[in-house]
């Protein structure tokens, strides 16, 4: 006879098996501190070139080990929310600007004005219409300049039948892949441009197609869940998450946007117009952001007449909503901490680039775009990863064949959709937090996805290849 609960033991899928976030990283954190016993120590000279710090090709030497102790694993704790500072505030800004938000009504009308207007039947053409305005801000705004945005993402999910975990694929997925393929993004691609000593941004044309790829595909995964939870409810990854906040408080019918509503949207608009004339022309980031999301969130409940108790209660409740992800950043930041401490990241680094001198060409791009992956996980900023690998690769790319742009098409295609996943940086953790998807669900939902979009990308490495792209 068999045993119903073997069945239910072998018919377990691999995501059952994923840990809680804060243990998925805290295992990761003791496995950084123990590669610091079993990996050597090793460094690159860097040169400071436009007020940044740039590896030196070919000057890499091992040093003497520097373990990262059990204690100081977790002084790096409180090291890695030192570092982490800036994105933690900017988290806390924005939950506290959208709770101000949330408490004017003025989002949830214009969500249920908008998706009245649309009309709920058409709501398969929402999802994919959000998904490219949200993959449209990834590749034009950047990426922690987005976080404020993921509420609405939520809202509007849940507004024609859907569930979290949809609205973190129309939000977080869509900036994060549009951000990572974006054909002009300055962190990845400007500074690859800027070390390969290559036109800015040239090479667009292909990028774009890529970028337009992996959104279009993006958005037909979901798509396809959002039609496979509407069959099936059961089959939700986040039926049991907390919508409070976001969820329509009346029938779509009834939404109109009042004149008080106008003039809070007024404020938010103006705003966000603001950040993004800070962004582009004064070079503001994440401090400068976060002052202007608080100063949004005074303005949005001075226009909503909020009383200032009302405000400053409203404030403590947002900043307990969002204060796991900001919590998150600090934790998954403390990685880079220990890597950094241990002096292996370049280690890591050396050896990679190294082995790609022995593979054939069509591989070597391949292999190429693998390693830029794992260093992904090492150095989650673009631009940090860029400054710290390119000036290995691209010579490197030199020697096996490689045109200098598929080198750095390589590296884009490592980083950016391996950010889909990537546990260590601080941006996504945020994001997913503002929308309140616990890691380990996002995971179960995005890792097809992930693996889907480096295949694609890949092909399209291996045509940049074929046709000599440069």
């Amino acid at each position: 006879m068999t045993n119903p609960q073997s069945n239910n033991v072998t018919s377990k899928k691999w995501f059952a098996n994923i840990p809680h976030p804060v243990t998925m990283l805290f295992g990761i954190i003791i496995i950084a501190s123990l590669m610091s016993y079993f990996l050597p120590a090793g460094m690159f000279d860097r040169e400071m070139i436009d007020g940044r710090q740039r590896v030196i090709p070919g000057s890499f030497t091992y040093i003497e080990q520097t373990p990262v102790s059990f204690l100081g694993m977790f002084v790096a704790l409180s090291k890695g929310f030192k570092t982490a500072s800036d994105i933690i505030f900017v988290v806390l800004a924005s939950g506290i600007m959208f709770g101000i938000l949330e408490k004017s009504r003025m989002v949830e009308n214009a969500v249920g004005t908008l998706v009245k207007n649309i009309g709920v039947d058409r709501k398969y053409l929402i999802v994919v219409i959000m998904t490219f305005v949200f993959g449209l801000l990834g590749v034009t705004v950047g990426y922690e300049n987005n976080i404020a945005m993921i509420p609405i993402g939520a809202l509007l999910a849940l507004a024609i039948g859907g569930d979290l975990i949809l609205a973190a694929g129309i939000s977080v997925g869509a900036i994060t892949v549009g951000f990572g393929l974006s054909p002009i993004n300055p962190y990845t691609v400007g500074t690859g441009h800027q070390i390969a000593q290559l036109d800015m941004f040239s090479g667009a044309g292909l990028r774009s197609i890529i970028c337009f790829t992996g959104l279009s595909t993006l958005a037909f995964y979901n798509v396809q869940y959002f039609k496979k939870i509407l069959k099936d409810p059961s089959r939700s990854l986040g039926a049991d998450l907390d919508t409070t906040g976001f969820s329509l408080s009346k029938p779509i019918a009834s939404y109109q946007m009042s004149l008080n509503n106008w003039i809070v949207a007024l404020v938010f608009v103006t705003g966000m117009i603001v950040m993004l004339y800070g962004i582009f022309n004064v070079g503001w980031y994440l401090q400068e952001i976060s002052a202007l999301f608080m100063m949004i969130a005074i303005g949005a409940g001075v226009a909503a007449r909020l009383s200032p108790t009302t405000i400053s209660e409203t404030a403590l409740r947002s900043v307990g909503v969002v204060a796991p992800g900001a919590f998150m950043v600090g934790f998954a930041t403390t990685i880079k901490v220990i890597l950094e401490a241990g002096n292996i990241s370049d280690t890591i680094a050396y050896n990679l680039s190294e082995m790609l001198t022995v593979i054939p060409l069509y591989g070597s791009a391949i292999v190429m775009s693998l390693s830029q992956c794992v260093m992904n996980i090492l150095i989650p900023s673009g631009s940090g990863q860029a400054l710290a690998t390119l000036p290995v690769m691209i010579p490197v790319g030199d020697l096996v064949g490689l045109t200098r742009q598929t080198t750095i098409l390589a590296f884009q295609i490592g980083d950016g959709v391996t950010n889909l996943i990537n546990p260590t940086l601080g941006g996504l953790i945020a994001m997913l937090s503002m929308c309140r998807v616990p890691f380990d669900r996002w995971l179960r939902f995005i890792t097809p996805l992930m693996i889907g979009l480096v295949l694609i990308s890949w092909v399209y490495l291996l045509i940049a290849i074929g046709i000599g792209w440069t």
